[in-house]
C-alpha cells in the first residue's frame, strides 16, 4: 500500500490508544481521517484535542457509529480503516489492541467478549477483507500505573494483590509505541493478512518481578497478598460490572499466562521488534521512573 493512503481512525478519538493512533498516523505523514461524533466536536472539554488534530493536518469527519449512513460516507474517503473502538462496540467493528482472541482461555464475563472479537475475525476473513490484527498486550496506562489493582490510580505503596502464584508473565506497553508500530504496519506487507505481536523483550514481566522492581525503586517492601486461583475464580463470579470483566482479564494473563504462553508462527503472526529492529520502546523500569 502506498505511504500516502488515507486512514480513518473511529471513534472516540479523545481515549487511549485512539488518540495516540491519530497522532501517530498524521505524523507519519499520512492522510488522516478521524471519525467524530457531533457531540464531540461541540463539546468545549475537546477543543483542545481537537485543535491539535486541526493543527497536524487532521481530516475530523463527523460520523456517528450507530449511522450507517456516515459510516458508508466516512469509509469512502480512505483507504485503510484503523479500528479502536471500545469492547461495548465490537458488534460495528473489531479493536484488537489487546489479547490475541484466538489464544485465550478466559472465563465469563471475558469470555464472551473475546469470542466476539473471534466472531468478527471469521467474518472479515470469510469476506476476503484485507486486515491486521494488533495483538499489543496490556496498556502500560491502564495497568502498569495502576498495577492491575482495582481502583487504584498509581503502584501501590503499602500493600499489593497478587493472583495466582505472580510468576506468569504478561507484557506491558506504553500507548505511544503500541500506536506508532500500528501505523507502521499499515504500510508494511509483512503485516497483510497477519497478526501483529507487540512484544519488546523490555516490557515482560512477571507479576512478582514486576514488584520486586517496584520495591527496588520506592526502597521500600510492599506486603505481598496473594490470591488463589480458586478464590479468584469465586471473586469473578461475585463481581458486578466492571469487576467481573476486569478481573477474568487478569485471570486469562496473570494466572493463565495467555499472552506469552505460545509461540508466534508464520502461518498467523509476525512480532514488531524483528519486522523493526531499529525501533525504541518505552521499557517497563522507564516508565515506572514517573511515579517514584
Amino acid at each position: 500500500m502506498e505511504k500516502t493512503a488515507n486512514r480513518l481512525i473511529p471513534e472516540s478519538i479523545t481515549s487511549i490508544p485512539k488518540k495516540t493512533l491519530v497522532e501517530s498516523s498524521a505524523k507519519a505523514d499520512h492522510p488522516t481521517f478521524a471519525l467524530v461524533r457531533d457531540s464531540t466536536l461541540s463539546t468545549p472539554s475537546k477543543s483542545k484535542i481537537l485543535d491539535r488534530f486541526k493543527n497536524l493536518g487532521v481530516n475530523l469527519v463527523p460520523g456517528d457509529l450507530y449511522s450507517h449512513e456516515s459510516l458508508v460516507s466516512a469509509i469512502k474517503q480512505v483507504d485503510v480503516v484503523i479500528s479502536a473502538i471500545g469492547r461495548t462496540q465490537l458488534r460495528f467493528f473489531p479493536s484488537e489492541f489487546g489479547n490475541d482472541v484466538d489464544r485465550v482461555h478466559a472465563v465469563e464475563l471475558a469470555r464472551t467478549s473475546f469470542a466476539t472479537k473471534a466472531k468478527i475475525r471469521r467474518a472479515v476473513e470469510a469476506e476476503r477483507i484485507p486486515y491486521t490484527y494488533v495483538a499489543s498486550n496490556f496498556f502500560a496506562g491502564l495497568y502498569l500505573s495502576s498495577f492491575s489493582q482495582p481502583g487504584a490510580a498509581a503502584p501501590p505503596r503499602d500493600k499489593v494483590v497478587i493472583v495466582g502464584d505472580g510468576n506468569a508473565k504478561a507484557f506491558f506497553n506504553k500507548e505511544d509505541d503500541i500506536g506508532i508500530n500500528s501505523i507502521k504496519a499499515v504500510d508494511d506487507p509483512r503485516t497483510l493478512n497477519k497478526i501483529l505481536y507487540i512484544r519488546p523483550r523490555c516490557s515482560i514481566y512477571s507479576f512478582n518481578d514486576l514488584v520486586s522492581l517496584w520495591e527496588e525503586k520506592i526502597g521500600k517492601a510492599l506486603d505481598r497478598v496473594y490470591v488463589t486461583e480458586e478464590q479468584l475464580l469465586k471473586n469473578i463470579q461475585e463481581a458486578s460490572y466492571p469487576l467481573n470483566m476486569l478481573l477474568p482479564i487478569g485471570h486469562s494473563a496473570y494466572v493463565l499466562g495467555d499472552q506469552t504462553n505460545f509461540e508466534i508462527e508464520p502461518s498467523f503472526g509476525v512480532e514488531a521488534t524483528e519486522l523493526y529492529p531499529d525501533a525504541n520502546y518505552t521499557t517497563v523500569d522507564e516508565y515506572l521512573n514517573q511515579f517514584i
